[in-house]
């Protein structure tokens, strides 16, 4: 019910305050709907609940993030794809349960916002994926490319030594330069 600057001001004020002074905050919220014009009032409930809530969000936030730093810190990119497919699972259990939650609402309760921030939270995860797999495989191409360019090099190496030697190893050298194209 409340407009979006207030929900964010409430926000704040929830964490400045440490999730504590319901009384203070909900006279604090009620006068600045007054000042805005409003008629609505918030009771103390409401906004406890709302902080409650609230409270329990910003802590699943902040462990999701903490968790998160600590796993791409201690893992390279290879199991960046592997994170991805943890976190999507994780926001398809909390998306279950708004959905789930939605569900038990009857048609006019049923806010089209948080549907509509729910399922684009879900396209854009899957979109990050399939970019993080890309980067993915175009890591494994590289490394194969820089992988054989190495072993051309030690061949075109031992090929060079060979010729050096002089006398038939000098011919089978040039032979497999000219076969392999590294030219003679």
């Amino acid at each position: 019910m409340l407009p979006e600057e207030l929900r964010k001001w409430l926000q704040e004020e929830l964490r400045d305050r440490g999730f504590s002074g319901y009384l203070d905050l909900t006279e604090a919220l009620n006068f600045r709907l007054e000042q805005a014009g409003l008629e609505v009032r918030i009771g103390k409930s409401a906004v406890h609940s709302f902080g409650q809530e609230y409270e329990m969000m910003a802590k699943a936030q902040e462990e999701a993030s903490a968790w998160a730093v600590s796993w791409m810190q201690d893992e390279g990119l290879e199991d960046e794809a592997k994170r991805h497919n943890v976190l999507f699972q994780m926001i398809t259990a909390l998306a279950f349960k708004v959905m789930k939650s939605q569900m038990l609402k009857e048609g006019d309760e049923i806010d089209p916002k948080e549907l509509h921030f729910l399922g684009r939270m879900l396209k854009d995860v899957m979109h990050s994926s399939g970019i993080r797999e890309q980067l993915t495989a175009a890591e494994r191409k590289r490394l194969a490319e820089e992988a054989r360019e190495a072993e051309r090099t030690a061949l075109a190496q031992r090929l060079d030594a060979a010729s050096a030697e002089g006398g038939s190893e000098a011919a089978a050298a040039a032979a497999a330069r000219r076969i392999l194209g590294f030219g003679t």
